[in-house]
């Protein structure tokens, strides 16, 4: 018998907010966290803008120094959001959970990419590799995140990092799910990390055309605007702590939503473009919706959407909810919360994820900002620069990678 699965702790890192509450209050107040780039010098470089972590101190998040000094900030950003998870759901390895049914499900699109920049740096000034660190491939390596959870956290069970770009952690949510579903663990840790604002990583974005050329920092990320011109780069994470609904029942556990469906589908088109006609987009939110016994009578539904704000994408994606769901589209309420975080690669699918099961428990539908021209061809009810409440009870949560990977994952409303 299929096993119900809650969420039960959350955890966030991001430029408009680096724990839960924070990050909550800015999206529904409509808060841009995306600024210029202060970090390093960008004189030379196309873009100068991005959603930069601030005011981030790894010792307020259970880490010393030493870890972190040797550690990329990819997998910093995952420790922070895992602490603060665990520590919201109150799961402890061998006292409330045995040890081999505690999970990791943390992904990463690109893993050590500081990292690599400096450790290549060091080998080209000295090609006999005598500078690059031991601790290079270690610390690079994109299943670190997850495995220095594992480690911090006594979660002996599957440790699994899942790589699909932009879809990676909405993936990692997913197989999650199903790993509980099907009876392989009663918890899992689950969500994606990024930190890819660096200098090589805004040359190779950019040079790629998927990076917005914008000046002004508060009206670049513009998903389903005619002004768009591609999306902000962001750095950051998320983690959700998911676990068997009656093992959370039992504990006491505060329940912030239930996980009902997710779909995964490829687009088999292009490696950056995803297919125009949104039909492999659909097909995965039509199976999440199929999953939690979607009922267009009686759901008032919430879309987090993928919402880029390149050109390709927003179209394709508001055919892809036409497709999947009919004339209900119109009647769903749609938002891309990129338009204040922006695009945080390996961990958006998870912060978005967030940010729906909050939608649910607060019956607030997060706007997005600066939509003051909306494209005809996006026409669906987008939440334009304010929030909107209502009591929605179903929850979508979408992310397309390149590589035309697609994942969706649905979440209901906890009535207890």
């Amino acid at each position: 018998m299929d096993k119900r699965v809650a969420v039960t702790g959350l955890g966030v890192l991001s430029c408009i907010g680096n724990d839960v509450q924070t990050f909550w209050k800015n999206l529904v107040d409509g808060v841009c966290g995306i600024d210029y780039i202060t970090e390093f010098p960008t004189d030379n470089l196309a873009v100068k803008i991005g959603g930069m972590v601030r005011g981030f101190n790894p010792e307020e998040y259970g880490m010393d120094k030493p870890f972190v000094r040797k550690q990329d900030p990819f997998t910093v950003f995952a420790m922070a959001s895992a602490w603060q998870a665990m520590k919201d759901s109150g799961l402890v390895s061998g006292e409330n959970i045995d040890p081999d049914r505690l999970a990791t499900y943390v992904g990463s699109g690109i893993g050590g990419f500081q990292t690599i920049q400096r450790e290549l740096q060091k080998f080209f000034e000295d090609p006999s590799g005598q500078w690059v660190s031991p601790n290079f491939v270690p610390t690079m390596i994109s299943d670190m995140a997850g495995g220095q959870i594992a480690i911090k956290f006594g979660a002996q069970a599957s440790c699994i990092d899942i790589v699909t770009a932009c879809a990676t952690s909405t993936h990692s949510i997913g197989e999650a799910y199903r790993a509980i579903r099907h009876g392989y663990a009663d918890a899992v840790i689950a969500g994606g990390t990024d930190h890819c604002t660096i200098p090589i990583g805004i040359a190779g974005f950019a040079n790629a055309k998927a990076l917005t050329r914008a000046t002004d920092p508060q009206y670049a990320s513009l998903p389903f605007n005619a002004n768009r011109s591609g999306f902000v780069m962001a750095d950051g994470s998320a983690i959700l702590i998911l676990e068997e609904m009656e093992h959370a029942k039992a504990r006491g556990a505060h329940i912030y939503a239930e996980v009902t469906g997710y779909g995964s589908t490829c687009d088999a088109y292009h490696a950056t473009a995803p297919r125009p006609d949104g039909t492999t987009q659909a097909a995965c939110i039509k199976l999440a919706l199929e999953q939690s016994g979607f009922d267009p009578e009686h759901d008032n539904v919430y879309i987090n959407a993928h919402g880029t704000g390149t050109l390709l994408n927003d179209v394709a994606e508001t055919k892809a909810y036409k497709v999947a769901m009919g004339d209900f589209a119109y009647k769903c309420h749609i938002s891309s919360t990129k338009s204040m975080h922006g695009h945080m690669f390996g961990a958006t699918g998870a912060i978005e994820a967030v940010a729906t099961v909050l939608a649910l428990q607060e019956g607030i539908v997060p706007p997005t900002v600066h939509l003051d021209t909306p494209d005809p061809e996006c026409d669906l009810d987008y939440t334009p620069n304010v929030a909107v409440r209502t009591d929605v009870n179903l929850g979508l949560s979408d992310s397309f990678g390149f590589g035309g990977h697609n994942a969706c994952l649905a979440f209901r409303k906890f009535e207890g």
